[in-house]
């Protein structure tokens, strides 16, 4: 249970709460990301777009 699974060392006065969230921001930022902005959004976008011209009632 003292493993050491991370490559930085422990910040003074940081709580199990701080390291954990630091932990999980460090393993998010290592998985591969999707492209952004691409055909998908468009199309969803547009797909939203015009469904919502026979619905005036859900304007904001």
């Amino acid at each position: 249970m003292t493993d050491k699974t991370d490559d930085h060392p422990d910040v003074p006065g940081e709580t199990p709460i701080q390291r954990a969230l630091r932990l999980k921001k460090a393993a998010l930022a290592a998985k591969p990301q999707p492209p952004r902005g691409g055909r998908f959004q468009r199309e969803q976008a547009a797909a939203a777009a015009s469904s919502s011209k026979s619905k005036p009632w859900m304007t904001r």
